[in-house]
């Protein structure tokens, strides 16, 4: 009777090479065809980003102008950073001089009644009638030569506000007036950093910041300064930026607001046009 002979199984080195380079040369051929999908992939969802980015960074300052008070849009002491500043309405109405005629100018009396329901006003609130200037200017004045003016208190239906009188110039048939939050003040956005150029990642260096709560500058000042002033990136990667204003008439202007933002490489641009209503 032959003894239970006892066998070995196994694989050789040869083999084992064999089957090392057979994977290899699969995986490569697989590298090669999924390849360009997830670089798709990756550029796709990186455009989407930045489209994200730039959309809501633009909806938000289209949302502030279109409720800019008339005549606070100004650009013109920017320089070479893009910006644009305006004075944001929380409310507003129609007033009735008082006691008879034009008692709320050319005098000290800043008491005026209102015409339907009152507006929403608060402690640190201002008042702005009858902005009508182009430039901007007089929206910023608390002088009298300018149309601002801080809120003091509400009884009934008779707002009192700060008492230094408005220039006749200000009387206008509409007689309206604007409420600007006393929070947030005159409101800034520019395009801050290096524009035109990309760092080592070749992403843009510039941001778009939003400014707020820095008070009332007569002059224009880029970027803003004032105390407890507040700031907020709404993109970054920016690679180019332009804000212009354009003032077809009295009643209408235009801001034009071109944004790209760059990352890896790659550029994403959005353009907007928002209308500005300067009938006050």
């Amino acid at each position: 009777m032959r003894a239970f002979e006892k066998r070995q199984y196994g694989f050789t080195l040869v083999e084992m090479i064999i089957v090392i380079v057979i994977t290899g040369i699969i995986a490569g051929i697989v590298a090669i065809f999924i390849r360009a999908p997830v670089q798709g992939y990756v550029d796709s969802a990186r455009r989407a980003e930045l489209t994200d980015i730039a959309d809501t960074a633009v909806r938000r300052l289209s949302r502030d102008v279109r409720i800019a008070v008339p005549n606070s849009v100004r650009v013109a002491n920017c320089g070479v950073v893009p910006c644009v500043e305006f004075l944001p309405t929380k409310d507003g109405g129609r007033y009735r001089a008082l006691p008879v005629g034009n008692m709320l100018f050319a005098t000290n009396n800043g008491i005026f009644d209102v015409i339907g329901p009152v507006p929403s006003l608060v402690a640190g609130d201002f008042i702005v009638v009858g902005s009508t200037q182009s430039d901007g200017s007089l929206a910023y004045l608390q002088t009298n030569a300018g149309v601002l003016r801080s809120y003091t208190s509400v009884a009934g239906t008779t707002v009192t506000m700060n008492a230094t009188a408005l220039p006749v110039t200000s009387e206008l048939p509409s007689q309206r007036f604007d409420v600007v939050d006393g929070v947030q003040q005159a409101v800034t956005y520019a395009c801050v950093g290096t524009l035109g150029a990309l760092d080592a990642s070749l992403n843009g260096q510039a941001r778009l910041v939003r400014y707020w709560k820095y008070g009332f500058n007569p002059a224009q000042v880029n970027p803003p300064v004032g105390a407890g002033m507040l700031t907020a990136v709404l993109a970054d990667k920016v690679s180019n930026c332009v804000i212009d204003y354009g003032l077809p008439n009295q009643r209408f202007g235009l801001v034009a607001v071109r944004l790209t933002l760059t990352s890896g490489g790659e550029s994403v641009s959005l353009y907007n046009e928002i209308h500005v209503n300067n009938s006050p």
